[in-house]
């Protein structure tokens, strides 16, 4: 059963994904955290298909400092990946959470690493 704050989370996703879609020239970048973990993936819903992903749950992935500090060692993966797959240009998708802490730092992270946003 879903908690009030589940239910609110859908509904800031489904309001957020009416206008964010991604697109063969330009991918959606998605965000899912749940309480230890932090993944990404970049989506383009026109073919349905995820043409890159990175998460903190990978074999070899150093689970070294804080959360925030893993999430943006996941956001600098998930840019090399779609540097090395071509695509330079996302839109971001947040899902629902707030753009604050772990999502910022992972959304900073892939910024600096070469996705433009």
């Amino acid at each position: 059963m879903a908690t009030r704050k589940d239910l609110r989370r859908l509904k800031i996703k489904m309001r957020i994904r009416k206008r964010v879609n991604g697109t063969e020239e330009k991918p959606r970048l998605t965000v899912f955290r749940s309480n230890k973990e932090i993944y990404a993936q970049i989506i383009n819903d026109v073919d349905g298909k995820t043409l890159v992903s990175a998460s903190s749950r990978e074999k070899g992935f150093d689970r070294q400092g804080t959360k925030s500090d893993m999430a943006s060692v996941v956001g600098k993966n998930v840019a090399q990946r779609a540097q090395s797959a071509g695509i330079t240009t996302v839109v971001f998708d947040r899902n629902g959470y707030l753009y604050h802490g772990r999502v910022k730092s992972l959304a900073e992270a892939a910024r600096e690493n070469g996705l433009k946003f």
